[in-house]
């Protein structure tokens, strides 16, 4: 309630981390959290505490792991929270509008390769086939729902016995600022893409993030032994392929559209190395 209290002026990123925290490290976290923000949502005419909810639900997907993502991405919970807040007959504010679409959007492309995710997915294709237009899909986009915690390996692991050595604390920051597109509202999703030096810098800083996803991912393929590896260790190779497969979906989106020669090529380079590591894990 404190993180989405309308006397706040802006979000309190300090409470919305905490709420992260404590979904995932306690066993109920997810359930109450959610139900929390469901709350805070459904049937509110302050549109200014929707607008602080709908941001705590965000930073929530973007640095919680699968047991949230389940909840969230449910087709009762957006079709029936999320597009419910949007209706016309409750007249919400563009932003809030635009921020409950663009929210459906990300959620669809990244979870569209995770079947038991999929609910969003039902959800956005029908939007679309109704003809609701979506906001322009920014290029941070590409940037991860959910980054997984990098397993750091002993430099002097033997064979047969290649055990992670420590799990590194620090995970990949996945809450970008946007690199909005010099397009208007209502283009085509598959419109061209002129991006400017500011733009270029970013996409490449994410393109860091694929990169580094795609390297852990072959170090576990390269490192474990599928007999003796610890389940939570096959968990978090399960999570890097889901996360780096919305992370391909995302840069198959691009190659078409971005109209830059040399940023064409790192990312068609980027998505042969992605299929290289998804055809190991395949045989893994």
């Amino acid at each position: 309630e404190r993180a989405t209290d309308g006397s706040l002026r802006s979000e309190d990123w300090a409470l919305n981390m905490e709420i992260c925290d404590i979904i995932n490290e306690t066993e109920e976290g997810p359930k109450d959290a959610f139900r929390a923000i469901k709350k805070r949502i459904v049937g509110n005419k302050n549109f200014h505490e929707v607008m602080l909810a709908l941001t705590v639900l965000e930073t929530c997907v973007k640095n919680c792991g699968h047991r949230f993502h389940v909840l969230v991405s449910s087709q009762d919970f957006v079709e029936g929270v999320l597009v419910r807040t949007i209706l016309p007959k409750n007249n919400p504010p563009a932003i809030v509008h635009d921020k409950v679409l663009t929210l459906i959007q990300s959620w669809a492309d990244a979870f569209r390769s995770s079947p038991d995710l999929t609910g969003v997915v039902a959800v956005y294709e029908d939007l679309r086939r109704k003809g609701l237009e979506f906001p322009m899909t920014d290029l941070d986009m590409l940037s991860p729902i959910h980054t997984p915690q990098r397993t750091v390996y002993s430099s002097d692991s033997q064979s047969g016995q290649n055990s992670p050595a420590v799990n590194s604390p620090q995970q990949i920051e996945s809450i970008l600022h946007p690199v909005t597109l010099p397009t208007r509202r209502g283009t085509s999703s598959d419109a061209p893409i002129t991006p400017t030096p500011e733009q270029i810098g970013k996409l490449r800083s994410e393109l860091e993030v694929v990169n580094g996803n795609m390297k852990v991912m072959s170090e576990m393929l390269t490192e474990l032994v599928p007999s003796q590896a610890e389940s939570s260790d096959l968990e978090l190779l399960h999570e890097l392929n889901r996360t780096c497969r919305a992370m391909q979906q995302r840069v198959l989106e691009l190659i078409p559209r971005v109209l830059h020669e040399q940023l064409t090529e790192e990312l068609l380079l980027i998505n042969d190395n992605l299929n290289n590591v998804f055809l190991r894990h395949e045989r893994y």
